[in-house]
């Protein structure tokens, strides 16, 4: 895990009625590890190069590009110069966003060629625009009807931005990775090994499974169940229930474990992340 910075820079809000959330953050050297989301992410660097792993290569987005990257991609983050960067960031649910869009609400589930984003970087200086005016307006404290517009006024710059997808970079799932993956998201909390999954995949042995996972999604069985695990302890999180018993319903030996991956994926605490979301802080007022 990175040394935290003292001049790194996280701030989270989020829009109750939509569900989105919106950050705002500056990063100097390492920012997050591989990891997803299951939401759309939508974002505008503001200041110096973003430099992040997605969609097979390296990436770089510099002041004013715009950074669209899909539920499920994997993806990470780090600067590549001493001023570090900063950025804005929707994370869309998808049921918001596909219902404007006509998409299927689960992608995992959607049939291959379904429009999705053409490119992970764009030059749309009316999207970067939006994005920024957005952010702004769910951390402040504007009116409903004019957060709304914001929003709405994304998901239009947005619809540019689709299209058929690159079907040599989102190549359908080899039956056992897909097996295996359905067994990780089934049970989140079992303790079985690679040599388990595996048997329950329908593979000669775990190096075929490893092989196969590994070019269907991209990681290991075992970065991919993290990656679930800190998925539903967002959700958790995001509900207001507390780190340690997030830790014990997501499979995490117990909270600081679950505090190692969640800041090395998200560059927040799960407490930070949860005082975000719901304005709860994580202590118990004595007395009670």
């Amino acid at each position: 895990m990175r040394p935290v910075s003292r001049q790194d820079r996280i701030r989270l809000v989020r829009d109750g009625p939509s569900g989105v959330e919106a950050i705002h953050a500056r990063f100097l050297g390492h920012a997050y590890d591989m990891h997803h989301h299951e939401e759309w992410l939508v974002g505008v660097t503001h200041r110096g190069v973003q430099d992040f792993f997605c969609r097979g290569r390296r990436q770089r987005s510099t002041a004013g590009r715009v950074i669209l990257i899909e539920p499920g991609e994997m993806h990470d983050g780090q600067a590549v110069t001493p001023e570090g960067f900063s950025y804005s960031m929707l994370y869309i649910p998808q049921p918001w966003l596909n219902g404007g869009l006509g998409l299927s609400d689960n992608i995992a589930t959607r049939p291959r060629g379904q429009p999705g984003f053409r490119a992970t970087l764009s030059d749309d200086a009316r999207l970067a625009a939006a994005i920024h005016r957005t952010c702004a307006l769910l951390a402040g404290s504007s009116e409903r009807l004019v957060r709304d517009a914001a929003l709405d006024a994304v998901l239009a710059g947005l619809k540019r931005h689709f299209g058929q997808q690159d079907l040599s970079v989102h190549q359908a799932s080899p039956v056992i990775a897909r097996r295996a993956r359905e067994c990780l998201q089934d049970d989140m909390t079992a303790e079985f090994g690679a040599d388990e999954l595996a048997r329950r995949a329908g593979a000669e042995n775990r190096f075929q499974l490893a092989r196969a996972f590994r070019a269907a999604y991209g990681t290991s069985p075992h970065a991919f169940l993290v990656q679930i695990r800190l998925t539903q302890a967002r959700r958790l999180l995001k509900a207001g229930m507390r780190p340690a018993s997030v830790a014990a319903a997501c499979g995490f030996s117990d909270q600081s474990h679950l505090g190692r991956w969640f800041r090395r994926a998200y560059g927040l605490t799960p407490a930070e992340y949860r005082a975000g979301c719901t304005g709860v802080p994580d202590f118990v007022p004595a007395g009670e």
